[in-house]
């Protein structure tokens, strides 16, 4: 492979959802709904948290740095996806689908690296109880999010360095709405199975282990709070906040792990399970975790009602 043959391919040409104008235009209304709803979502959980003086406990700081992992995880796609829609050839520059796969990865794995430290609070506060506040204090949680970062980071500069070194000298088109790595590397002008055995090694895998782990330790301790399910209230609470968590993780991981635990051939539910994955999961989000959480609605209708009051003074 001659090496001119790695500057030929400068740009992407996106399929998109649709070819179709009028399910376009009903996509976009749809989407750019669902995208204003996850902003204000998760701002508003950022902010009560931050002001509420009750929410000082680890598990809203944790659930404080998801919320803006949200916030950013769903704007890598979804603003050029809206804009897409009106734009008869979609197109992105080779830089801006590399940008655009490495953030996704970057924020992606982070995500999942800190809802494993969720996990790991969880058990600290049902399974030790008196030592809670001084095992999860502040300084242990800032490391654990900074670590969760910087795994994100280190796995999407893998995926990067793989991508990079291929050569693309044509074919140049993307059957989907955004650049990830299962599609990139279909393109490519060479043999890839090396490269996407170490990608699906190195994202399946995060996925099913960080998987089956996080599944394992809920288990065990809705098990354990089971056994005391006539302690009262706060049992009742715990096991809500573990109902919450199991769920995010199933809606987190199942796409993910159907997407890169497996070749990245092409099949007729990519696009749905992809659209699933980066535009409606992180609204998930901010519902569960409010709907299922007293302290934190009625956190929100304090914050919103004295926004309220001030503002007709």
């Amino acid at each position: 492979m001659e090496t001119a043959n790695y500057t030929k391919v400068t740009e992407f040409v996106l399929t998109g959802l649709s070819q179709t104008r009028e399910v376009q235009l009903v996509l976009f209304v749809i989407f750019l709904s669902f995208y204003l709803f996850i902003l204000p979502g998760n701002i508003l959980i950022i902010c009560t948290i931050r002001l509420d003086p009750h929410l000082t406990s680890p598990m809203y700081f944790l659930l404080a740095n998801l919320a803006f992992l949200d916030i950013w995880y769903s704007s890598i796609t979804a603003p050029k996806m809206l804009i897409d829609f009106f734009v008869e050839r979609k197109i992105i520059s080779f830089g801006g689908c590399i940008a655009q796969l490495f953030f996704l990865h970057f924020v992606g794995a982070s995500e999942m690296f800190l809802l494993t430290v969720m996990a790991f609070d969880r058990y600290a506060a049902i399974c030790r109880p008196l030592h809670y506040a001084t095992i999860m204090n502040r300084r242990l949680c800032c490391i654990l999010v900074a670590l969760s970062w910087m795994g994100g980071f280190i796995h999407s500069i893998i995926q990067v360095a793989l991508i990079v070194r291929l050569p693309f000298c044509g074919p140049n088109e993307l059957d989907s709405y955004f650049c990830d790595i299962t599609q990139v590397v279909r393109i490519a002008c060479a043999n890839t199975f090396p490269e996407e055995l170490v990608m699906i090694c190195s994202s399946g895998l995060i996925s099913v282990v960080c998987f089956i782990a996080l599944l394992m330790s809920y288990t065990f301790l809705l098990a354990m709070l089971k056994k005391h399910s006539g302690s009262g209230e706060n049992t009742n609470r715990a096991m809500s906040t573990c109902y919450s968590h199991i769920t995010i993780v199933v809606l987190m991981f199942g796409p993910s792990i159907y997407i890169y635990a497996r070749p990245f051939d092409s099949f007729s539910l990519d696009k749905v399970v992809s659209v699933f994955h980066t535009v409606i999961f992180p609204l998930l989000n901010p519902i569960i975790y409010t709907l299922r959480n007293k302290e934190v609605k009625a956190a929100m209708r304090k914050l919103v009602t004295k926004n309220i009051l001030c503002k007709e003074k």
